[in-house]
């Protein structure tokens, strides 16, 4: 594999895996929730609410303020059981500003409620476009007087299809300021099988010999837990994969999206998980922000993490 990583050391900060196997054990829960807001699933007298007061035809700056308004309510509501957020940065940005400065609010109130925050922007490139991505997520852009503040996030998803070099900006980003990144192995969509499982001269499916470069990676970023702040993006819509990689990736972190809506369950992804529980997040999306359509949707999303969370720690422990 022509995997290369020279990535080592924290520079004072906490390792990301470190603190997300802490967060897990502490709330006892595996629980990702996944923060995609969408105008046709929204409650509608939210959507009515922000309609009436805004400009025919309601603009960007409305939207995002009942984006805004909805995020707030699921992260307080979801926070007592669930580990983490996972923010959809394509829901915010197609609102342009105005989108974008919701996104930026509902990253400091997640935080705020204690959950780990994961952007899942899917960004990757080369050279100085690489490394502004990992600065403006993960770390510390270049300002006129030393560094600006980033958005802060404690991780983000990575697309890999760039190489080592451009994974290294988002490696060393996770070094230098205890980051986090997932990076994309196998989706959990069907058409993940048109390039992530080509069977290659090795004998190995594309996914699988990416695996065994995430662990190089990742190598470096290892923290007291085992676990490594480089992880991979594994579906929970394929159960056979789930296991499979989870042989070759012994120490990365799986982020597992589609459980839930998408039709996983806990029984499907039970394998990702060592006997304390760690190992993955389970990601949920639909199932959760959308259980409720009424002036108690916060309460249904409260109800729906809270049976996922039951239901995963009861399987894996």
């Amino acid at each position: 594999m022509a995997a290369e990583n020279n990535i080592s050391g924290f520079a004072g900060q906490a390792n990301f895996a470190d603190r997300l196997v802490a967060a897990i054990l502490d709330k006892q829960s595996q629980v990702c929730v996944g923060l995609d807001p969408r105008l046709e699933e929204m409650p509608p007298f939210l959507v009515e609410k922000y309609r009436d007061s805004g400009t025919a035809g309601c603009g960007r700056k409305e939207v995002a303020a009942c984006f805004e308004e909805f995020g707030a309510a699921i992260i307080d509501a979801v926070a007592p059981h669930a580990v983490a957020l996972k923010l959809q940065l394509a829901c915010f940005e197609q609102y342009g500003p105005p989108g974008f400065k919701a996104f930026r609010h509902l990253v400091r109130r997640a935080a705020a409620a204690g959950l780990i925050v994961i952007a899942d922007a899917k960004r990757g490139d080369i050279g100085v476009s690489a490394a502004a991505y990992a600065a403006a997520y993960l770390g510390s852009p270049a300002g006129l007087a030393g560094g600006v503040t980033g958005l802060e996030i404690d991780a983000m998803t990575v697309n890999p299809l760039f190489g080592t070099d451009g994974l290294k900006p988002f490696l060393t980003s996770c070094a230098d300021y205890g980051k986090g990144i997932f990076i994309l192995v196998k989706t959990s969509n069907p058409g993940s099988a048109d390039l992530q499982d080509l069977e290659l001269a090795s004998g190995l499916l594309w996914h699988e010999h990416l695996a065994g470069m995430v662990r190089e990676w990742g190598a470096g970023l290892v923290g007291d837990s085992g676990y490594s702040s480089a992880g991979a993006v594994v579906g929970a819509t394929h159960p056979g994969a789930v296991a499979r990689l989870r042989s070759m990736m012994p120490g990365v972190f799986f982020l597992l999206p589609g459980f839930g809506a998408q039709g996983a369950t806990a029984a499907d992804i039970a394998a990702a998980f060592d006997r304390e529980g760690l190992g993955g997040l389970a990601a949920a999306s639909r199932s959760i922000i959308y259980a409720g359509k009424g002036p108690d949707f916060a309460k249904a999303a409260a109800t729906a993490a809270a049976a996922m969370k039951a239901d995963l720690w009861k399987i894996v422990s």
